[in-house]
């Protein structure tokens, strides 16, 4: 559900100069340190290529409400990059597809708890059929 890209630190970085300033600079920086462990889990997620895992049931799920759009000059880049992103995490499987949560940011479990559940189970009953 609007899963990181799995380019993310590279895509960050080249699109968002190390010398922005304001809001640019704060997101470069915060998706640079999430990525880099500064994160609850202390997990280091690096940037690799998708890999395909054969058919196993994925739905990938990106958000509807533009948020990353609201960062000055950088924003529709990264809902670009990151519509982008969500399109290689299909590469996983040649049974994934791909949906809108029309009504979501990134947390779209929040925003669209239904719609979250839906998905869970209808990849759920693919792996059991």
């Amino acid at each position: 559900m609007d899963a990181t890209p799995p380019t993310t630190v590279a895509d960050t970085s080249n699109l968002i100069p190390e010398a922005a300033a304001g809001p640019a600079a704060e997101v470069r920086a915060q998706i640079l340190a999430v990525n880099q462990g500064e994160n609850p889990e202390r997990l280091l997620v690096a940037d690799g290529e998708v890999r395909p895992a054969g058919d196993i049931p994925v739905e990938v799920i990106q958000h509807g409400q533009q948020y990353l759009a609201a960062v000055p000059e950088y924003g529709p880049g990264l809902e670009r990059l990151w519509a982008e992103g969500q399109r290689k995490w299909l590469a996983l499987s040649s049974r994934g597809t791909l949906s809108t949560a029309t009504n979501s940011g990134h947390h779209i479990y929040v925003d669209e708890p239904d719609l979250a559940v839906e998905a869970i189970r209808r990849v759920a009953s693919q792996v059991t059929d």
